[in-house]
């Protein structure tokens, strides 16, 4: 377990921003204050039910030597330590080190892979069941930038979500997600193979990445869609490069003004992403092996329309409900997913 000075200077620190907060903080480190209090409290709070549960076993223990109290005592003491093991667990688990950007709000970028227009008919109903996923979470999900196909599938679809533990949640679902299943377009009955790529990016304030404008090189363009869309509108796209990486974002929404600020959301959430994964390259030389670790390239998922089958690779979780999952209910592999993450980190902690 955790020694005990350790476990104090959680519970001080915790009174401190406590008492801090009450007395009152400038605007600007209130919320800073509040963040780490939210992230300490339920960890304080699994501390204080160990404790007491510790607590419990010594006066149970100093009731042994009283006859009369013995046999309640021996009772128990046996339920105590039944539940020692699993305060434990909690502890260690409310203990792991959290990514800084679990509570943060996400940007969904999904595109389609291989498989032509087959592939941007997946990309749209990948996006489609994000949206649904979102709502029965509570968030909100709003799509800030898509380009569609005349065949109603998607070249490319930018979403914003938010709401409580948006990226904690949506992180795992980074990588390549491919789909088995028979095209509307295909007359034969042949069973095609095609993917869809997405990108989950914890959204980045202005204060987390500074962007000088010697870095940018921002070009404006006629807006254009499918099927002759925007002919006679003026110049409303916005390119947005980034020079010292080569990153480049488009949007090519009605209002100019509004392009430029969604460019400029997605560009500092990719900058963001790419420091977070520098460091996380730092820290940990096997990272692609690791739930959630964010490589583009992986083959996360395989949905299989004739059997009805979802199958996450990574954890060998198979779901025949694939219906139900396209509907937005990724519950299950999104919580046996966290579950997966959470008990490597806790062999990494017990190591």
């Amino acid at each position: 377990m955790v020694p005990e000075d350790r476990l104090n200077e959680i519970v001080e620190r915790f009174e401190f921003l406590e008492a801090k907060m009450a007395d009152g903080v400038q605007a600007g480190e209130i919320s800073r204050l509040a963040r780490e209090y939210s992230e300490l409290k339920p960890v304080v709070a699994e501390i204080a039910a160990w404790r007491q549960c510790r607590a419990g076993i010594a006066e149970a223990e100093a009731m042994l030597a009283d006859p009369e109290m013995r046999a309640l005592a021996e009772e128990e003491l046996t339920a105590l330590h039944a539940r020692v093991p699993e305060h434990e667990a909690a502890l260690q688990l409310a203990l792991l080190p959290k990514d800084a950007a679990d509570a943060r709000p996400a940007m969904i970028e999904i595109r389609p892979g291989t498989g032509g227009e087959e592939a941007a008919l997946f990309a749209g109903d990948l996006l489609r069941m994000y949206q649904r996923f979102a709502e029965a979470q509570g968030w909100r999900f709003e799509l800030v930038a898509a380009q569609e196909t005349e065949l109603g599938g998607i070249k490319e679809a930018i979403a914003h979500v938010q709401g409580e533990g948006v990226f904690a949640r949506l992180k795992y679902e980074s990588g390549v997600h491919r789909v088995q299943r028979v095209p509307e377009t295909e007359s034969g009955g042949r069973i095609h193979t095609s993917a869809a790529t997405v990108a989950v990016l914890p959204e980045a304030e202005e204060v987390d990445i500074d962007i000088p404008a010697t870095d940018l090189r921002i070009d404006t363009m006629r807006a254009s869609g499918a099927g002759g869309q925007h002919v006679n509108t003026t110049d409303s796209a916005v390119r947005i490069t980034h020079l010292p990486t080569g990153i480049v974002v488009t949007s090519s929404e009605k209002s100019q003004h509004r392009n430029r600020e969604i460019a400029m959301q997605v560009l500092r959430a990719r900058l963001y992403d790419r420091e977070r994964q520098a460091a996380d390259d730092a820290r940990a030389a096997d990272r692609k092996a690791q739930v959630g670790s964010g490589d583009r390239s992986e083959r996360i998922r395989t949905y299989n329309f004739p059997q009805g089958r979802m199958t996450d690779h990574r954890i060998n979780l198979t779901l025949y409900k694939l219906d139900q999952v396209m509907q937005g209910d990724l519950g299950e592999v999104i919580d046996a997913l966290v579950a997966d993450d959470q008990a490597r980190k806790l062999a990494e902690f017990g190591a």
